[in-house]
């Protein structure tokens, strides 16, 4: 079962769940837990599914982060994010170009081409977190994604209105335009999406593992379309790349403990920085009921998006932190720890997509991913476009082509799992939406923990983000609450109704015996349980 609403097992039965960004994602996922895969399966073939049905959020040619907090072992994260080349080629050499994309109100600029692409770790992310913690064969996990390429998968709004957005891009090149934008017309609601020679490369590595992609063919034509094309990527950056395995950022909240994405990832210690600060504040609704978001609450959640507005690194934050509230989550010593990885790593701020598991064994598991818009060029005889994270002005403060070689992308993508005080229940989440991820997380949780918010209806309130120096306050705020708010803060911006830029939060919640889910209805997302007597 499928949809934005919360759903759980029958009565006494054994249950899995999965919240994800797309129904194609879901049923994927869901087919393996019920053919005895457990939620790393699961989110394995979820995301292969993603790749198939997000083609233009999701990527072989990407990154992401993966969280697992296994029934039994200590809870572990997986980075394979994007990695920069050995070397910078000549800029006079370097294909890099500024398409504009129309958002409506105003163009964003973003930049494409081979001199956009960073190593990828998608495939080697994939593959390595299912050798870990699978206990299903890679062509079994695959299955899923394989058919979906190859049947089609029917273009729904969010999807269609992405590759309107993503025009400029998708038309790019021949190669691209033929894989996303037929005859120069983007994926469009309701067409059918076949992709068979995505099917034909994801079969192939289903049979010959990661060494396809990192030192086999594929590796020899990413390394020779680079060098030809005004690419950074050698077949050497392939062959060395690594998934880097960490503990996570622990937390302990009010009784409960929260896992997130540790540095040089920034977005899990923002969510940590902000938990912080709400712990000393009560937790009293103040007269607001379960369900509801009274002005405590806004004004709270507010203060903290204040602390963190100007956060692009630890030391920055703790710039704005007392001493008291900081050790409240980090010791000295590990702050000066997360100082260091956090220097020197650039960071990215892209689209993302995310898919949370829980299963019947009391495992749990949080994947985000990435391929930025993509960087308009296609690996032939893979049906894949790469990503362009080295063409992110964020990356670059000191200018575009000043990357710090052989170094590993940070991201503010936060996967996040959540154990509540009573040690049974597990809440799997994370968000897409570049420097919203932050914000988005921290107020689910604090709906959850603080509020008592169901999932659905914690996920579904609406959210505050500052944004520089403007708060931006979410459709479905009270007008009573927006004014107070506003006249508070003082610069604002008051939306018509919710948006999806404010986030896209997935998540499922279960102890085994019953589980719930939900999709976050800013971002298409969708969730299901199954049930076992």
């Amino acid at each position: 079962m499928s949809g934005n609403a919360s759903t759980r097992g029958s009565a006494g039965s054994r249950s899995g769940g999965v919240a994800c960004g797309h129904p194609v994602t879901l049923d994927a996922s869901l087919e393996v837990l019920r053919a005895g895969g457990n939620a790393f399966d699961a989110v394995t073939a979820g995301v292969w599914c993603a790749c198939v049905a997000e083609p233009l959020l999701a990527s072989p040619g990407g990154g992401g982060f993966f969280l697992a907090v296994p029934e039994s072992g200590a809870p572990r994260v997986h980075d394979f994010f994007a990695h920069t080349p050995g070397v910078r080629v000549p800029l006079e050499t370097e294909e890099f170009s500024e398409v504009l994309v129309d958002f409506g109100p105003a163009d964003q600029p973003f930049h494409i081409g081979w001199g956009s692409v960073a190593v990828p770790g998608v495939v080697a992310g994939l593959f390595g977190l299912h050798r870990e913690f699978g206990r299903m064969t890679p062509r079994e996990v695959m299955a899923p994604a394989l058919a979906a390429a190859r049947d089609g998968v029917v273009v729904n709004d969010m999807q269609g209105f992405i590759a309107s957005i993503l025009a400029p891009i998708l038309t790019a090149s021949p190669e691209v335009e033929r894989l996303f934008a037929p005859g120069g017309r983007p994926l469009s609601e309701g067409s059918l999406h076949r992709q068979p020679e995505l099917a034909d490369f994801l079969e192939a590595l289903s049979h010959e593992g990661e060494d396809l992609f990192y030192r086999g063919e594929v590796a020899a034509t990413i390394d020779e379309l680079s060098r030809t094309g005004g690419g950074h990527i050698r077949r050497a950056d392939l062959e060395g790349y690594q998934v880097e395995v960490r503990a996570p950022l622990e937390v302990e909240y009010r009784g409960h403990t929260i896992w997130s994405n540790p540095p040089p990832a920034s977005g899990g210690l923002l969510v940590a920085f902000g938990l912080s600060l709400l712990a000393g504040l009560p937790p009293a609704r103040n007269g607001a009921t379960a369900g509801e978001a009274g002005p405590l609450e806004l004004e709270r959640t507010a203060r903290v998006l204040d602390a963190m507005q100007d956060a692009r690194h630890a030391e920055r934050l703790t710039e704005k932190l007392d001493r008291a509230a900081a050790t409240r989550v980090l010791d000295e010593a590990t702050l000066s720890r997360y100082r260091a990885r956090l220097k020197g790593h650039p960071r990215s701020s892209r689209g993302t997509t995310h898919v949370s598991v829980v299963d019947r064994d009391g495992n749990a598991a949080a994947l985000s991913l990435s391929n930025g818009e993509g960087c308009g060029r296609a690996i032939p005889g893979t049906g894949m476009m790469l990503n362009n994270m080295l063409g992110e002005a964020d990356l670059q403060p000191s200018g575009f082509g000043r990357w710090p070689p052989d170094t590993r992308l940070t991201s503010m993508m936060a996967p996040t799992i959540l154990r509540r005080g009573d040690g049974a229940r597990l809440v799997a989440l994370g968000s897409g939406g570049s420097n919203r991820i932050r914000s988005a997380i921290l107020q689910v949780l604090t709906g959850l923990l603080d509020d008592g918010l169901s999932l659905e209806t914690a996920i579904s309130r609406p959210r505050l983000h500052v944004e520089g120096d403007r708060l931006e306050i979410e459709g479905g705020v009270e007008p009573e609450i927006a004014k107070e708010l506003g006249a508070w803060w003082g610069e604002h911006r008051i939306w018509d109704a919710p948006n999806l830029f404010f986030g896209g939060v997935h998540a499922v919640e279960g102890d085994g015996n019953s589980v719930r889910g939900a999709g976050d209805p800013r971002r298409g997302g969708v969730a299901g349980v199954i049930g076992q007597g």
